[in-house]
């Protein structure tokens, strides 16, 4: 196939469309680019589209905007990196914002709550959904099942820290694998370790930096600080995606520093379903939700611009510095191996996540109980929520059964969250 090479306003205009299109998740987005890039208007190949998406699934963060960023990178260097990877992220960032906004106004009114019934009983759904796509990739063989086993049950039962679980899996991971003794081919450029370290060293600055001014301006305990520090920890360790993300962010805001309920939390994650851009922009979100909670709407946009920040500006620090070598992963095995075992060990996580989530949309209350060194939540049987229940079933029936599309079967279940509670009334 003959590539063809597109100026950067023709390039520009199609970013643009493509983030304003890009619903239904990384999945979604993936095939949608290269629908765009490959089959219709054949700026790269399917070899390099390839290359490309299997070396941005080995980096933490949102791979689809990692891809975006790479393709733009591919045609135009980093000014076309930049405008495909933001092109990627604002639409839906605006989008978000907007609906942060109004969930913040009026998200405890008895009409919005009767719809994200619906929505928070789907959502369980779309994590079981996630987590099996996710094992049918990861859990290649008796090991990786091991690791997601154990994975779920440190976070779950012992409630240890995500990065150490992915620590250890990429430890594990890279000392199981066998070196490549096979001569891999020769890139067809050579790249500069020197060049590579400035750009690493640039994006660190344009990354860091301003989250150093806000912390010694603000001071470390400061709202904004905490989210700036919590996010950047966010964007290192969270590999194998949002859902990844959402398991380690839905327990530091919701249990260890009590910003957001639970409910909030699900809630975030479905409305951010239901918008273009990477799922990732649940962060944006919950910074806003704790923001405005904190200090009202001015503190909410503070806390959003900062999520957004220092979310994205680590995946454009990645994928400058890590684009010119992707010709290198066919000789990096031990690399591709931690990489494999951090991602069965994410499919633990994930599966603490799908748990987490349906204990609290389906009880009324749900409490830690401590046995020993391990902790459980256990749910009140009493206060099961029948309508929760009947609602979930219906949504499995629809993205399980019937593979109805997401938009879809969320307009269907905010539709019949607020049909049941106005039966009930």
């Amino acid at each position: 196939m003959t590539e063809q090479h597109p100026s950067l306003r023709e390039a520009a205009i199609v970013w643009l469309k493509i983030g304003v299109l890009s619903f239904g998740g990384p999945a979604a987005q993936i095939a949608l680019m290269h629908r765009v890039l490959v089959d219709e208007r054949k700026w790269l190949t399917e070899r390099q589209y390839l290359n490309a998406l299997s070396f941005c699934m080995m980096l933490p963060g949102p791979e689809a905007m990692q891809l975006a960023t790479w393709s733009g990178w591919r045609l135009h260097g980093t000014l076309g990196g930049l405008i495909a990877g933001l092109a990627f992220v604002l639409p839906g960032a605006v989008v978000v914002l907007l609906l942060a906004g109004l969930y913040g106004a009026f998200g405890t009114a008895p009409f919005t709550q009767a719809l994200f019934l619906g929505i928070k009983s789907a959502v369980i759904i779309i994590v079981i959904e996630a987590l099996l796509r996710i094992g049918k990739r990861a859990l290649k063989g008796i090991d990786h099942w091991v690791l997601a086993g154990l994975a779920f049950a440190g976070i779950f039962i012992f409630a240890l820290p995500f990065p150490l679980i992915v620590l250890t899996a990429g430890v594990y991971g890279y000392l199981i694998s066998r070196k490549d003794t096979t001569t891999a081919p020769a890139p067809r450029r050579q790249n500069s370790s020197k060049a590579a370290f400035v750009t690493a060293l640039t994006w660190l600055c344009i990354w860091l930096l301003p989250l150093g001014v806000l912390v010694a301006a603000a001071g470390p305990e400061h709202l904004l600080s905490q989210i700036g520090i919590l996010y950047s920890k966010l964007a290192v360790v969270t590999f194998g995606g949002a859902y990844a993300v959402l398991a380690y962010l839905g327990q530091e805001v919701a249990v260890n520093r009590s910003w957001l309920s639970a409910n909030e939390v699900i809630d975030a994650l479905g409305l951010a379903e239901t918008t273009p851009g990477p799922l990732i922009l649940v962060t944006e979100f919950v910074a806003y939700l704790a923001g405005e909670k904190a200090g009202g709407v001015w503190l909410g946009l503070a806390s959003a611009a900062v999520g957004l920040w220092v979310t994205f500006a680590p995946c454009f620090l990645l994928v400058f510095t890590g684009a010119p070598f992707i010709e290198r992963l066919d000789s990096a095995p031990r690399l591709r191996g931690a990489l494999a075992a951090i991602t069965a060990a994410v499919a633990g996580v994930i599966l603490n996540l799908g748990l987490w989530f349906a204990l609290h949309a389906l009880f009324g209350k749900v409490s830690r109980q401590s046995f020993g060194p391990a902790a459980l939540w256990v749910p009140d049987v009493s206060t099961l929520d029948w309508r929760a229940a009947t609602l979930t079933a219906l949504a499995a029936l629809l993205l399980l059964r019937l593979h109805l599309g997401l938009g879809k079967t969320l307009v269907l279940m905010a539709a019949s969250g607020w049909a049941i509670n106005l039966i009930q009334l």
